[in-house]
């Protein structure tokens, strides 16, 4: 079923605990998604949802989770999976608001990068929901360090990005562990091949939900596209900042060197810059993230991989330093500005034919306006015509 609206939150049957942490954060209204997916997950029935990111995902399932938890129980209750350790923090920070008021709830987040001595402590303290990546939730399966048998919800966010970076053969075997589990959530942008397989094997008569980006959570995006030779990408990135003023900005590169390079010149021009990839330590990533947050970074930098499950909607201009292979990549990424009713902008630099011809290829394939910009003589930004 395809939803389109929200509905106000005191008319779903919510506990006043949880109507208390709702309303502390000026929510009145869900969103499509939440609407769709809080009424069945309350009831126990498999959910399969389709919806663009930024659009609450969590809340859709957190909210039903929350009220299902027995806080007089110590055995695990529910299990969330989530393809990087990003969303994982994620996720629980948002658990941790909606069950602000539920004392006795305890959730803990186990992602690769962490010491896995810090994690086995906080398991000892018997919480009942576990966020986690595949890799590391397996770890401590094979450990004997967490049970998960007795899990009665089990979600995958962003089951697609999970199924694609390679986790499927976890994802089973963790479902098959799982098998006395209530109901089954997926939560993904797309619904791919790989997606319907596992809904097909472990999910019964579920609940199908798809969200369309319609004008209320379709970001409203200015995409450009500049010529501009591989040294100057950092000089490019600059100036455009300097004309526009923009605070809030992300730089995707295809690879580590690349994000790398981008943030050193960056950073050699006087702007504050960070980057985060797959070699970067985990408490190093976390606080870039947070400098980011907080307003304290003006430019993060990050590989596609990095960047999954980061949930990061408010950003003012999206930079494409290299023109991505998949044109799946190039719509999450521009995807980050636009939110909220506001206007964002989305800037590819192209240095190379290969390049042209990517990005002729993705505006035919997406549908998408790109219009080519140059520096006029004057040193500002003007539309080729």
């Amino acid at each position: 079923m395809e939803y389109t609206k929200g509905i106000r939150f005191d008319s779903l049957g919510l506990s006043a605990e949880i109507m208390r942490a709702v309303r502390r954060r000026e929510l009145e209204m869900t969103t499509p998604v939440q609407a769709g997916c809080i009424p069945p997950m309350m009831e126990w029935k498999d959910v399969i949802a389709k919806a663009p990111t930024g659009t609450g995902k969590t809340f859709a399932y957190g909210i039903p989770i929350i009220e299902h938890v027995d806080s007089g129980d110590d055995s695990v209750q529910a299990v969330i999976l989530a393809p990087t350790r990003e969303l994982a923090i994620q996720i629980t920070d948002e658990l941790r608001d909606i069950s602000a008021f539920r004392p006795g709830v305890r959730c803990v987040c186990l992602y690769g990068g962490q010491p896995i001595g810090r994690q086995i402590e906080m398991l000892k303290k018997r919480p009942q929901i576990v966020v986690a990546t595949p890799g590391r939730l397996s770890d401590h399966m094979k450990r004997r360090t967490v049970r998960v048998e007795s899990a009665q919800t089990v979600v995958l966010d962003e089951a697609d990005r999970m199924l694609d970076m390679g986790f499927i053969h976890d994802v089973t075997r963790l479902l098959d562990r799982m098998n006395k589990r209530k109901n089954l959530g997926l939560f993904s942008a797309t619904i791919s091949r790989e997606v319907m397989d596992i809904a097909w094997v472990y999910q019964r008569d579920a609940v199908e939900i798809t969200v369309r980006e319609d004008k209320q959570n379709k970001p409203d995006i200015r995409q450009f596209r500049m010529d501009v030779a591989q040294s100057e990408k950092a000089d490019a990135i600059a100036r455009i900042l300097e004309e526009t003023g923009f605070d809030r900005c992300m730089a995707f590169c295809n690879t580590k060197g690349s994000t790398e390079r981008i943030t050193k010149f960056l950073q050699m021009r006087g702007i504050d810059a960070e980057c985060i990839h797959g070699d970067i330590p985990q408490k190093r990533r976390e606080q870039v993230m947070d400098l980011f947050r907080s307003g304290k970074l003006r430019v993060f930098v990050s590989t596609d991989v990095a960047a999954r499950g980061i949930d990061v909607d408010d950003v003012d201009i999206v930079f494409n330093c290299d023109v991505p292979d998949e044109n799946q990549d190039y719509v999450h990424r521009i995807g980050r500005t636009g939110r909220a009713q506001r206007q964002g902008v989305a800037v590819s630099l192209i240095a190379d034919y290969p390049s042209k011809m990517r990005i002729d290829d993705i505006a035919q394939k997406t549908r998408n306006e790109i219009v080519s910009v140059k520096f006029g003589e004057d040193g500002k930004l003007e539309v080729i015509s």
